[in-house]
């Protein structure tokens, strides 16, 4: 009898196990269970749609029918509301019942919304699904001013697609600079700049006190703790995730900041695995359990997931994350963890050039490029290697710099 392998969840991460498991056992009954209403696409081209640079057709990666080319049952619009490890099965909103030999949860999150007044106005928008994108690109283009909330990766988003809508836009950011837990004032004034020359203005020390509608229930104005009053009809919230835990959270599954698991994706429970933003994961590289929501790292541990699945401790998860930003006329990446360490050397390198390294007990743990993207690989390797650069933070500034520029005696 043929191994039964049911996953919840149709985005990267659970569409790469679902590719892998068949490939790793052809004759097995893959069941593939996702809330949303359509088959996988690519979250990373969504926010060009959103702007109004690519159509639809190329975001789609799966249609449907590869899941019947591949003999892989996927159930659209299904909300999984309990799951009893004990029994090994599923069940769903429509009282279906899913039996496993084993079960992948990859079940994401949902965006945080902010805890003030008239936050669910029309015209104030999250950005994480495809519909999202299409909500907000409808919205956008009807839109004369606009204000974003979320100081981070996804927040920038929104000022793009103002910028690129041609919707003039105030950045409210809580801190001094934008992404301040990885940049500071300095590397982050390129990306202001950036913002500026497309219409979007950054408002430092700010926020969102509340929000004021129109008679209709339209956002008309966001109010910031300060007592400023921004005019808008359109707004981005992008302040985070809440990890979609509450599945779980009457199970034996071991929860911290997401769903715990090793560096196999396998939790507590034997034949129960997990992948994607919804993992607290051993970070085989950090040394210490992590998470990270980019979609490489997504897909890569769906592909993990899959084969221990199969064959639990068979492949390890061993990663080192990138995200990149391609909104402005300079290249923008980060790499690795790189809110994190105790250390951390800086510099600007040229011309809307920058370069920031985290470090942690001397070693590199992560880091931002901007403008100059050519150190990447090096300070990539040097994470993977685990190599102690204590005393030769410097060089890691150099133009040109590579891995060979290093002492040997600094290998561990």
């Amino acid at each position: 009898m043929s191994d039964s392998y049911v996953i919840i969840g149709d985005g990267i991460a659970g569409a790469s196990a679902a590719e892998t498991l068949r490939e790793e056992a052809p004759d097995a009954e893959i069941t593939v269970l996702t809330d949303e209403g359509e088959s996988l696409y690519n979250r990373i081209l969504i926010k060009e749609y959103a702007k109004g640079k690519l159509p639809e057709a190329p975001i789609s990666i799966h249609q449907e029918d590869w899941y019947d080319e591949h003999d892989v049952d996927l159930r659209l619009n299904t909300v999984v509301v309990d799951i009893d490890v004990d029994e090994d099965a599923v069940r769903t909103h429509e009282g279906e019942t899913f039996e496993y030999d084993s079960l992948l949860l990859a079940i994401g999150g949902t965006p945080q919304q902010l805890p003030v007044e008239n936050a669910d106005a029309d015209g104030i928008h999250h950005f994480w699904t495809f519909q999202d994108a299409r909500n907000i690109k409808e919205s956008v283009e009807g839109a004369e001013k606009g204000v974003i909330v979320g100081a981070g990766l996804l927040g920038i988003d929104f000022a793009a697609i103002c910028g690129a809508q041609g919707v003039e836009a105030k950045y409210l950011m809580r801190g001094d600079c934008w992404w301040r837990y990885a940049l500071s004032e300095e590397g982050a004034e390129i990306m202001h700049e950036a913002m500026r020359e497309r219409g979007v203005d950054p408002v430092f020390d700010s926020g969102v006190d509340r929000f004021e509608v129109d008679d209709e229930g339209h956002v008309e104005a966001a109010v910031d703790p300060n007592g400023e009053r921004y005019e808008c009809d359109f707004a981005g919230v992008a302040i985070g995730l809440n990890f979609n835990t509450e599945l779980v959270e009457d199970t034996p599954l071991e929860l911290d900041d997401g769903i715990v698991v090793d560096e196999f994706m396998r939790t507590n429970v034997d034949n129960v695995f997990a992948a994607g933003d919804i993992t607290t994961f051993n970070d085989l590289i950090l040394g210490e359990h992590a998470k990270n929501g980019s979609w490489g790292s997504a897909k890569e541990q769906g592909t993990i997931a899959a084969r221990n699945m199969v064959d639990y401790g068979s492949d390890e998860f061993r990663w080192v994350s990138s995200y990149s930003i391609t909104h402005f006329d300079f290249p923008f990446l980060s790499f690795g963890h790189p809110t994190l360490g105790d250390d951390s050397v800086e510099a600007t390198t040229g011309e809307n050039e920058w370069r920031r390294v985290a470090l942690k007990d001397g070693k590199v743990v992560g880091g931002v490029l901007i403008g100059d993207l050519s150190p990447q690989s090096a300070f990539k390797e040097l994470m993977r290697e685990g190599r102690d650069v204590s005393g030769q933070t410097d060089r890691l500034m150099e133009p040109g710099f590579s891995v060979d520029d290093l002492a040997a005696t600094t290998e561990q």
